[in-house]
């Protein structure tokens, strides 16, 4: 990614991929908290960074956020700032790993190893030959899945004499295999999650083994593994991974990150969760107040954001603030809206955004929008926008309208609005006082 000066350069810079280490010191924005939150000392992210430091036994967090909210790259932040202060961190990407529409907890416990034997590999841990041999066992013996060019590779790195790091490359190559089927093959994916099903005990007695070789070699600075994209889970599929697993997926002996959908948090099981969970949420940067008028502070956090990416001479007059008003807040549709408008004016061999090449863009994402709800929706959300962004009874609505991002969740006071462009929608159907720009 680099910053953009002409049209053309725009696409890379938008991305939607959060920022990675390489990145932050250019295009990372780091006063976007205080305009999350309403607190200029308060910061969800702060708090998970001092429990990952923190010796209790126990810290399993569950992070909240809207898609697009900007979650990933605060995450990413976060680990650098781990790493430089001596920690080992691997982030999980769930959704290039695992196949999300056919996800089970043990899924995330097979990772989870990959991930701390990585970090094992990388210090250079020495553990006893015996236990690597029982890692070893645990995914071959009966299991038909693994390649015998994996199973070779094993015997001979093991052997009399061999360091620890060369047999942890032959388990790695184990595990490389094991994803791919997780992924791919529904037939062999049944054989790994039946291993876990009925061997938990003995499998969640190797993770904490690993983690306390890890602890020793890093001068007792626990392993913080981070799992990233369970927040995109459809609900029926978040609950069947978490809720009858809570216990067993909070209990690690060190500190583990889960993303989580935020509408599930209206959902009655959820405050079972937070029994055994530490609950987070990242709010969306609000650029409205609760009584429908323009929060500048907020607009000018995002103006920011997007200043640290792109030459402002790309965009004609006022054209990036009816961007930011009309995508709510969201990270995740501003970046959309602009790349659009980006490629439209680059179609007219143009130098800059124009205000037709915007709202075209803007008028694609509300059609995508308005899609996901139906004219039996309008009064739920209608009663939303004119006076009841509180109290909102109705949770399964809520959830199911959450969920689709019609509805976005802002904190501080915590409150509702419906999407700026599913309001648009319903002031051209004059269901909506329109009273201008």
């Amino acid at each position: 990614m680099k910053y953009a000066n002409k049209i053309s350069e725009i696409i890379n810079a938008f991305s939607p991929a959060p920022l990675q280490k390489e990145q932050m010191a250019e295009f990372y924005c780091k006063d976007t908290m205080e305009y999350r939150t309403s607190d200029k000392y308060y910061s969800p992210i702060e708090d998970i960074y001092d429990i990952c430091r923190s010796p209790e036994e126990s810290s399993a967090c569950l992070l909240l956020g809207h898609r697009g909210c900007g979650k990933s790259t605060e995450l990413n932040r976060m680990s650098e700032r781990l790493v430089s202060n001596g920690y080992h961190v691997k982030t999980v990407n769930c959704s290039r790993d695992l196949d999300l529409f056919s996800i089970v907890y043990s899924d995330l416990f097979i990772l989870m190893g990959e991930a701390l034997l990585e970090i094992a590999k990388e210090l250079e841990c020495e553990m006893e030959t015996d236990v690597l041999e029982k890692i070893r066992r645990f995914w071959r013996e009966g299991t038909e899945t693994v390649t015998a060019q994996n199973a070779e590779t094993l015997s001979l790195e093991s052997g009399v004499g061999t360091e620890t790091k060369g047999i942890l490359a032959g388990l790695l190559n184990i595990f490389t295999q094991i994803k791919t089927d997780l992924k791919y093959n529904e037939e062999t994916r049944t054989e790994y999650r039946r291993k876990i099903s009925v061997r938990s005990s003995e499998w969640i007695g190797i993770l904490g083994y690993v983690a306390e070789k890890i602890t020793a070699k890093a001068g007792g600075k626990r392993p913080i593994i981070i799992f990233e994209d369970l927040d995109k889970l459809n609900p029926e599929d978040a609950w069947k991974v978490f809720y009858n697993y809570a216990a067993i997926l909070s209990g690690m002996p060190f500190p583990v990150i889960y993303t989580f959908p935020i509408g599930l948090s209206y959902d009655a099981r959820f405050s079972a969760m937070e029994s055994y969970f530490i609950t987070k949420t990242l709010p969306m940067i609000k650029i409205e107040t609760i009584d429908n008028q323009p929060f500048r502070e907020g607009i000018e956090i995002i103006l920011e954001i997007v200043r640290k990416r792109a030459n402002f001479e790309l965009f004609d007059k006022d054209v990036l603030e009816k961007l930011i008003r009309y995508t709510g807040g969201s990270l995740r549709d501003l970046f959309h809206v602009i790349n659009a408008s980006a490629k439209r004016a680059e179609r007219r061999d143009s130098e800059s955004i124009s205000m037709e090449d915007a709202e075209r863009a803007l008028e694609e994402l509300k059609t995508s929008l308005t899609r996901r709800i139906e004219e039996k929706d309008y009064n739920f959300l209608l009663n939303i926008y004119s006076v009841n962004k509180e109290r909102i009874e109705d949770k399964e609505m809520l959830l199911k309208m959450l969920q689709a991002s019609v509805v976005l969740e802002y904190n501080g006071k915590r409150w509702h609005n419906v999407h700026p462009l599913v309001v648009k929608f319903f002031k051209e159907q004059g269901l909506i006082e329109d009273a201008g720009e």
